[in-house]
C-alpha cells in the first residue's frame, strides 16, 4: 500500500515525527514499511518568469532571461531546449547547485551561450510520467499566471512536498487499505488523537425516488444505490489530484476522482454510473450469464456463468467489484449519476479478476474482505464530497437491497491470562490505554476486560487477538527472556508412530524397499479402488485431471509403481508403502501395501532362490505380525470372499487378527494385472486399524532349553476339505505343554489315497523345559494327539 505522509497528517497530528521515524514505529508495530520515497525532489528551486526567449541559430535551443525575484533586475540567463519555452511563461527554475533526481545542475556555457541553471519539467523532479500529459512530458512545466515569482518552496506550491511510505500489509490487516483506518492505527502507535471527516447522516439525504435494485444471486449480500440528479463534471481540486497521485491513481474528472478518493479513504469500492445511460432506472445483479462486455478502458472481456454481473434492462453494464462497462461511463456530458456501493463474494471476485487479468484497486479490496459498515461510510462520504466539489443536488433516498446485518463484536479477556500468555507483567492501566487508543472501548471489571471491537477491525476474533494488539503496541522489546511453563513429559512415540517405525524396520530386514507414491490420483483409480475408505474427496482446483482426487486405496498406485519399474527393466521387485487413505466425512485409514514380483531372494552362485509368491507373502505378513506382538494363534488365514475383482479367486486369502479383518493378500487377478502390463504379481493391502487397536502380547526372552528334544513324524489321511491349520491347532491343544512345535512338511493326493481324501505329513517336536522327557510321557502325549485328531477331524494314520 502507498501511504501518503501528507494525506495521513490530515487525520492525525504528525508534528515532530519524520517519515523515517514514522516508518520505524509502524514496522515495529507490525506494519512493515518496505520503502520511503518522495513524490518529487529538488533543492535550490525557485519559481521564475521568462522575460525573453531567443532561438540559438542552427539548434533547437533557446537563449532565455529568467526573472527569479520580485525585483525585476534579479535575473539569470539559462539555455533551454523545451519547444514550449516562451516569454511571459512562469516556470520552475533550478539554479546552479540544485540537486535533482537526475543529478546536480551546474553553471556552464552551452553552444557559447551562458547558462546558469535549468528550466524544469515535472518528471525531471521525479514525478511519475504516468500522471503527466504528453505536453507536460514534451516540454517544461507551465505554471499558472498567478504563480509567485521568487517562491523558493516550489514543491510545496506544486503540492508535491509529500513522502510516500510503501507499507506491506499482512493478509489479516485488510482494514489498513483504507486511509481512515490506517490513521487510527498510526494514532494508536503514536498515542495521538485521530479525527475523521464528519460524514454522519449524509447517506440519508434525499427524497423517495423510482430507482430499484434486484439481487438474483447469493454472491451479493448487500447493495446500496443512491441517485444524484444534478452534478457538474469538471477538473478536480489540486489537493485531491495530488493525493490520488500519491496513492498511484490517475485523475479523470472531479466525479470519478471522488469515487476513487472515497474508496481510498474508507476502503469501500464504489462505482458511479451515468444515470442517463441507465434508461430503465433499475439494477439487477446476476451470476448466470454468458456474454461479452466492453469495459471502461475499451477492452472486451468474456463473461462466464458464475461471474457476478451488474445488469440494467437485461443488458450488462459492469463486472461487479472489478470494472464498469463502457456504456455507463461518466464523461463531460454527464448530468446525473447513480452511486453504487455493495458487498460481493470475495472468492468469486478473486476468481473472476484473475481469469480476466483485471486486478483493479476495487477487486483487490473485495478479495481481501471489507468491513460490514463500509457501504454506509462510502455513500455518506460520497454525498459530502459531491456537494462540495461537483455542485451535487437532487439526491434521492438510498435504495437498499440484501439481508446483510452487522452484529457488533465484544471480546472478553483477563489481565492474568494476557500476562500469562505473553510472559509479561503489564498493569491494567497499560493494557486499557492500548485498547482505548484502538477505540476498543474497554470495560474493566476486576481482572476482566471487555473490548468492543470497531466494525473495521475484522481481524479481531478472540482473546489471542487482544493480546497481540497489546504486545505489538506496547512493544515487543518489553518482552523478557523467560522459559515456557509446561509440564515435563517423557518423550516417546505415539502408537501410530511406533507401529510405522517397527513396520519399516521389520519389512526392510525382510529385504523389502519402501516406496512413496502420489496421494492425488485420477478418476480411474477411484472407480477401481480396493476396499475404498469412503466416497472420494475431489479437489476444488486440481493441478490436472490425473491429480483430481485424494486416493481411497493404494492398489493402483502400487501397481503403477510396479509397471514403471518393469518398463525400466528393474525386475525382482519387493516393496511396501505405509500411507493413509481418505474418504468424505473425515474418514481416514492407515494402510500397509506390499508388492512382490519375481524373486524375493536370489543367490545365483549356490543356485538358490526364494520366489515372491503367495507363500512368501504369507510368511512376510505372519512374521511382521509376530514381531509386532501378535503370535500365530491369534492370526488366521481364510478363504478370500471379499474381493475377487482385484485378486485371483484361488490364489488369494483373507488375513484376520483375532476377530478383525485386516485385508486380502495373494496373486493379483490376471485380468486386472494386465491393465498395468504385469503378469504374475502378488499383492497385499491391509488396514492397520485392528493392529493399532489390538492388544499386543509381550515379547518374552527365555534361555535355550537345557534338556533334549524328541521328534516324531506322522502321516494322516483326512478329508480334502480339512484346513491344515485345524490339524496344527488340534496337535498344539492335545499335546499341551510338551509340544514345542508342529509343522506340515508334505501334502499328497493321488495313488494309494482314497478319492476326496489327502495325506498330510506332520513333524512334531516334544520337549520339556525342566527335565528330560521319558518314553512313557512322549508315548502318552503322542497317543492323546492321535486320539484327538481322530475324534475331532476323523483323521487316520496312513498305512
Amino acid at each position: 500500500m502507498r501511504l501518503s505522509y501528507k494525506w495521513l497528517s490530515e487525520y492525525v497530528d504528525l508534528a515532530g515525527i519524520s517519515p523515517e521515524e514514522l516508518a520505524q514505529k509502524m514496522t515495529t508495530a507490525g506494519l512493515e514499511v518496505e520503502g520511503i520515497e518522495p513524490m518529487a525532489s529538488g533543492t535550490n528551486l525557485v519559481i521564475g518568469e521568462v522575460l525573453s526567449c531567443n532561438d540559438i541559430p542552427d539548434t533547437h535551443l533557446h537563449d532565455t532571461v529568467v526573472r527569479i525575484h520580485e525585483n525585476p533586475e534579479e535575473t539569470v540567463k539559462i539555455v533551454c531546449g523545451a519547444p514550449n519555452c516562451r516569454a511571459g511563461l512562469k516556470v520552475i527554475t533550478a539554479l546552479p547547485g540544485a540537486k535533482l533526481p537526475g543529478g546536480t545542475i551546474l553553471a556552464k556555457p552551452v553552444h557559447g551561450h551562458e547558462s546558469n541553471g535549468m528550466l524544469c519539467a515535472l518528471f525531471e523532479l521525479g514525478v511519475d510520467k504516468k500522471f503527466l500529459s504528453e505536453a507536460q512530458i514534451a516540454g517544461i512545466e507551465e505554471l499558472p499566471a498567478d504563480a509567485p515569482v521568487g517562491e523558493t518552496e516550489v514543491l510545496k506550491y506544486l503540492g508535491y512536498d509529500d513522502t510516500i511510505l510503501d507499507v506491506s500489509l499482512t493478509p489479516n490487516r485488510a482494514d489498513c487499505a483504507a486511509m481512515w483506518n490506517m490513521a487510527k492505527e498510526v494514532g494508536a502507535i503514536l498515542h495521538r488523537p485521530v479525527t475523521w471527516p464528519d460524514y454522519s447522516g449524509k447517506d440519508e439525504a434525499g427524497e423517495k425516488g423510482t430507482f430499484s435494485v434486484t439481487l438474483k444471486t447469493s454472491k451479493c449480500t448487500s447493495y446500496w444505490g443512491k441517485v444524484v440528479n444534478h452534478v457538474k463534471v469538471g477538473p478536480s481540486p489540486k489537493w485531491m489530484v495530488n493525493y490520488l497521485h500519491a496513492a498511484g491513481m490517475n485523475s479523470i474528472n472531479n466525479v470519478v476522482d471522488i469515487s476513487n478518493f472515497v474508496m481510498l479513504e474508507t476502503g469501500q469500492p464504489l462505482h458511479y454510473y451515468d444515470l442517463s445511460k441507465l434508461p430503465h432506472h433499475e439494477i439487477t445483479v446476476v451470476d448466470d450469464v454468458e456474454t461479452k462486455l466492453t469495459a471502461l478502458d475499451g477492452a472486451e472481456f468474456e463473461i462466464q456463468k458464475g461471474d457476478i454481473l451488474i445488469t440494467t434492462g437485461g443488458e450488462p453494464t459492469g463486472v461487479a467489484g472489478i470494472m464498469g462497462g463502457e456504456e455507463s461511463m461518466i464523461d463531460e456530458n454527464t448530468k446525473a449519476i447513480l452511486i453504487e456501493a455493495a458487498h460481493f463474494d470475495h472468492a468469486q471476485i478473486r476468481r473472476t479478476s484473475i481469469r480476466l487479468n483485471l486486478i483493479t484497486e476495487a477487486a483487490s479490496r473485495f478479495t481481501k474482505g471489507l468491513e460490514p459498515c463500509s457501504i454506509e461510510k462510502g455513500i455518506a462520504r460520497s454525498v459530502e464530497l459531491l456537494q462540495k466539489y461537483a455542485d451535487a443536488s437532487g439526491f434521492e433516498e438510498t435504495v437498499k437491497a440484501g439481508n446483510e446485518v452487522y452484529q457488533p463484536l465484544a471480546v472478553s479477556e483477563t489481565l492474568s491470562h494476557c500476562n500469562g500468555l505473553l510472559g509479561t507483567d503489564f498493569t491494567m492501566e497499560q493494557v486499557a490505554d492500548v485498547l482505548k487508543s484502538l477505540d476498543f472501548r474497554p470495560e474493566i471489571d476486576g481482572d476482566t476486560i471487555l473490548s468492543h471491537i470497531p466494525s473495521y477491525r475484522t481481524d479481531i476474533e478472540g482473546q489471542a487477538d487482544i493480546d497481540e494488539e497489546v504486545i505489538r503496541l506496547i512493544g515487543f522489546d518489553s518482552l523478557g527472556s523467560t522459559l515456557p511453563q509446561m509440564q515435563a513429559t517423557v518423550g516417546r512415540l505415539s502408537p501410530v508412530q511406533a507401529l510405522r517405525r517397527n513396520t519399516r524396520e521389520i519389512l526392510t530386514a525382510l529385504n523389502l524397499h519402501e516406496v512413496v507414491t502420489y496421494t492425488l490420483v485420477g478418476e480411474d483409480y477411484i472407480q477401481n479402488a480396493y476396499q475404498p475408505a469412503g466416497e472420494a474427496i475431489a479437489l476444488s482446483m486440481p493441478m490436472s485431471e490425473a491429480r483430481k482426487y485424494i486416493r481411497t486405496s493404494l492398489i493402483n498406485s502400487m501397481l503403477e509403481c510396479g509397471q514403471y519399474n518393469e518398463a525400466h527393466s528393474n525386475t525382482d521387485l519387493a516393496f511396501f508403502e505405509l500411507s493413509k487413505v481418505y474418504g468424505k466425512g473425515g474418514k481416514e485409514e492407515e494402510r500397509l501395501a506390499i508388492f512382490l514380483d519375481g524373486n524375493l531372494h536370489s543367490d545365483p552362485l549356490h543356485q538358490h532362490t526364494v520366489s515372491g509368491d503367495f507363500y512368501a507373502m504369507k510368511g512376510i505378513l505372519t512374521e511382521w505380525l509376530k514381531k509386532c506382538g501378535f503370535q500365530v494363534p491369534r492370526v488366521s488365514i481364510r478363504e478370500n470372499k471379499t474381493d475377487l475383482v482385484h485378486f485371483h479367486p484361488y490364489r488369494s486369502a483373507e488375513l484376520w487378527l483375532d476377530h478383525s479383518f485386516l485385508g486380502v493378500f495373494g496373486e493379483v487377478h490376471p485380468t486386472y494385472a494386465a491393465k498395468y502390463d504385469l503378469k504374475r504379481v502378488v499383492y497385499a493391502e491391509l488396514n492397520l486399524g485392528p493392529v493399532l487397536n489390538g492388544k499386543a502380547g509381550r515379547i518374552r526372552y527365555t534361555a535355550p532349553d537345557r534338556y533334549p528334544s524328541v521328534s516324531r513324524d506322522i502321516a494322516l489321511v483326512v478329508d480334502r476339505s480339512v484346513p491344515a491349520e485345524e490339524l496344527l491347532e488340534v496337535v498344539r491343544k492335545a499335546g499341551k505343554k510338551i509340544v514345542r512345535s508342529a509343522e506340515i512338511f508334505d501334502v499328497y493326493e493321488g495313488e494309494h489315497v482314497e478319492a476326496g481324501k489327502k495325506s498330510v505329513a506332520l513333524h512334531i517336536v516334544y520337549q520339556a523345559s525342566d527335565h528330560t522327557l521319558k518314553e512313557e510321557e512322549i508315548t502318552a502325549a503322542h497317543q492323546a494327539i492321535l486320539d484327538s485328531l481322530s475324534s475331532k477331524l476323523s483323521a487316520q494314520l496312513r498305512a
